[in-house]
């Protein structure tokens, strides 16, 4: 009979492992704190189009119109006035 050796697992067990590098990573310039990744992975960037308020943009991306302040305040920089918004304007979206 035949001796298929199928289910025999290899033996490595002699087998030294080495590294090229024995140097361990400087990590003596990373500052602890908050991560602002989280904060910009979670806001998108949305176009106004012609006949868009921050009321319609709110009620398409959240659902409910009244949550128009959260997109104004996280365009204070590019927004006045809540009442005036442009087709083009480039507006954050944040989750």
């Amino acid at each position: 009979m035949f001796d298929h050796k199928k289910d025999r697992q290899p033996d490595f067990s002699d087998v030294e492992g080495s590294s090229s590098s024995t140097a361990k990573p400087d990590f003596s310039d990373v500052q602890s704190g908050s991560s602002s990744t989280t904060e910009r992975s979670t806001e998108r960037m949305y176009v106004v189009k012609s006949g868009d308020s921050l009321s319609k943009i709110a009620q398409r991306e959240y659902g409910d119109a009244n949550k128009w302040r959260r997109i104004f305040e996280a365009n204070q920089d590019k927004i006045k006035d809540p009442d005036l918004i442009h087709p083009g304007q480039e507006l954050k979206i944040p989750a």
